[in-house]
């Protein structure tokens, strides 16, 4: 029956919280698991099904269920899919199914276009005098995470211990995404160092032993929308917009190589940094400005039909 598969791998994901996964992994297949049984209560009045009735009208019927009475956008419709077809691998690898129900299936994710901030934006936030401490703070840890590219996961995991010299002699932060367990090095610019600096002796940095004193998510996220308020920023401003900022307007745009930026932002892939690229209209001018210089130089003083 497939709810006791899909539970008995939700169970072993809960088992291996902090060693292999994160706890937001287990809370997308509890969502995942809570979503299909109801599908199959509404669509087939049933709260559990045989494994082997899973076809290909099912997969679909789930994912217009998903779209059409639960409202997902096409995105969320597609993970909580693809959550779904983790479950029938687990019995594809098992032998107990002796045919793929997604095999003729397709569903294609849509490109979302990442929201960043400009240089402007990021100045404005850095020379804004905060009149909260607690404002204050939130703007320096948003501020790291633009001039390093860690999540806010990664940010909270960092220790002293995760800063140590680099190749170039020079101080880099050493660390793995908790989301990919992907290794991320990433040198320590100025801006980054006088936030480590100021928060190095901070009471909730020394007990908790962290690097530095980062409030939960939820509270950073509303925090930064009365940081936008007050910078007169016109974006739904959130922390992870800090690692898009570092990838497109810190990194690329200043002409650091594609390659070096998914090093450091800890990808494992280059197909995941080139959507960061695809946005960069001012870049483009650029490159393309030299090129048009160099035919400037090599074009004769003639008319070209």
């Amino acid at each position: 029956m497939l709810v006791p598969i899909f539970q008995d791998h939700n169970n072993k994901i809960k088992e291996l919280i902090g060693k292999e996964y994160a706890p937001g992994t287990l809370e997308r297949y509890t969502t995942s698991l809570k979503h299909t049984i109801e599908f199959m209560q509404w669509k087939y009045n049933i709260s559990d099904i045989d494994i082997t009735k899973i076809d290909h009208a099912f997969i679909s019927d789930y994912e217009f269920w998903l779209r059409s009475v639960r409202n997902c956008a096409n995105n969320t419709a597609v993970k909580y899919i693809k959550n779904f077809n983790k479950i029938i691998k687990i019995c594809l690898a098992n032998d107990w199914l002796d045919k793929n129900p997604f095999a003729n299936y397709k569903s294609k994710v849509k490109e979302v276009e990442r929201v960043y901030l400009t240089e402007d934006e990021i100045q404005s936030i850095i020379e804004k005098d905060f009149k909260t401490e607690r404002l204050s703070l939130v703007r320096d840890i948003f501020l790291f995470s633009c001039f390093t590219g860690l999540a806010y996961i990664d940010v909270k995991n960092l220790t002293k211990s995760h800063i140590s010299f680099g190749i170039d002699g020079e101080k880099w932060i050493f660390t793995h995404r908790q989301k990919t367990e992907s290794a991320s090095k990433i040198p320590i610019l100025p801006v980054t160092q006088m936030i480590i600096d100021k928060y190095e002796n901070h009471p909730q940095s020394s007990n908790e032993n962290r690097l530095l004193p980062i409030l939960s998510n939820q509270k950073m996220n509303a925090y930064l929308k009365e940081i936008a308020g007050v910078c007169e920023i016109e974006k739904d401003l959130t922390f992870h917009i800090a690692r898009h900022t570092f990838a497109t307007t810190v990194t690329l745009t200043n002409g650091v190589p594609i390659e070096s930026v998914s090093k450091m932002l800890g990808h494992k892939n280059l197909r995941t940094t080139q959507h960061y690229a695809k946005v960069l209209d001012r870049k483009v001018s650029e490159d393309m400005q030299i090129l048009k210089n160099k035919f400037k130089l090599k074009t004769p003083n003639r008319k070209i039909m």
